[in-house]
């Protein structure tokens, strides 16, 4: 079936015609899709959907949005910058400006990050749910045991069987929010040194008011993790807060509060 797209010029300069017309035609485009700007689902059968390229140095990465977020456009970013990309938009479509672009997978896994608000002994806390796309291993191993969550613990996260409290504040890290949208969750820096990005957004995502809200008011933000398959795209806070209970109940979920870095 055809799809809503809009393929601006630029778009089509980059990745050629014959693929423009594929994605136009439905052929190589999603049907639903996490929009790259707002993040929240969106669907090219039924509502105008934006193509946005981001170019870096060696790749680019194909993504959609929703037409009222960002219109049709190719983004020069730095290769740094696109790694952030792929993180953010948890799949990769890789179309490099050729006749026959290739669709590939990413060998690495990539950070998927929900944003919504859970509540917390009677109250709304402003929380950050992140997920990979697939197992995570120990640096300098193959695996095959999926580490993540014990990777989280040494840095200070802890497991979490039931959400019936408010996790630990862990210092020396951070959300950083400025002009009221989601930018990054900062780590420690080696020997003492700046705050490094841990996740970062390759453009910073539009989160709700009553989050930002939330955020301020607490001035922390909650970050739960788990691993690849276990809380999956939720479209509602309560379901996302049903899947975070289900997760914590089989042992697969850590937290921490984070303290809120901007407004």
């Amino acid at each position: 079936m055809p799809r809503m797209l809009d393929v601006s010029d630029a778009v089509r300069a980059e990745i050629g015609d014959e693929e423009a017309e594929r994605l136009l035609a439905g052929e190589n485009a999603p049907g639903s899709y996490d929009c790259t700007s707002c993040r929240t689902p969106g669907d090219s059968e039924q509502e105008r959907t934006s193509t946005v390229l981001f170019v870096g140095d060696e790749t680019a990465v194909l993504a959609f949005a929703h037409a009222g977020c960002l219109p049709s456009q190719v983004v020069q970013v730095t290769e740094e910058q696109l790694r952030g990309a792929v993180r953010s938009i948890g799949v990769v479509d890789d179309a490099p400006a050729d006749d026959e672009p290739q669709r590939s997978v990413p060998e690495q896994a990539v950070l998927g990050v929900t944003s919504g608000l859970v509540l917390v002994d009677g109250e709304l806390h402003p929380a950050l749910v992140v997920e990979p796309t697939s197992a995570i291993v120990r640096p300098g191993t193959d695996g095959p045991d999926d580490e993540f969550l014990q990777l989280l613990v040494e840095q200070g996260f802890a497991p979490v069987p039931e959400l019936t409290g408010v996790p630990e504040v862990l210092h020396g890290w951070s959300v950083l929010l400025a002009m009221g949208r989601l930018h990054a969750v900062l780590q420690p820096g080696g020997d003492g040194g700046r705050p490094v990005a841990w996740w970062q957004a390759h453009q910073p995502l539009q989160v709700t008011d009553g989050w930002r809200a939330a955020a301020n008011k607490h001035q922390q933000v909650l970050m739960f993790a788990a691993p690849v398959g276990s809380i999956g795209r939720q479209p509602r806070e309560d379901l996302l807060r049903e899947a975070l209970d289900r997760a914590a109940a089989q042992g697969k979920l850590v937290a921490a509060a984070l303290p809120l870095a901007g407004t």
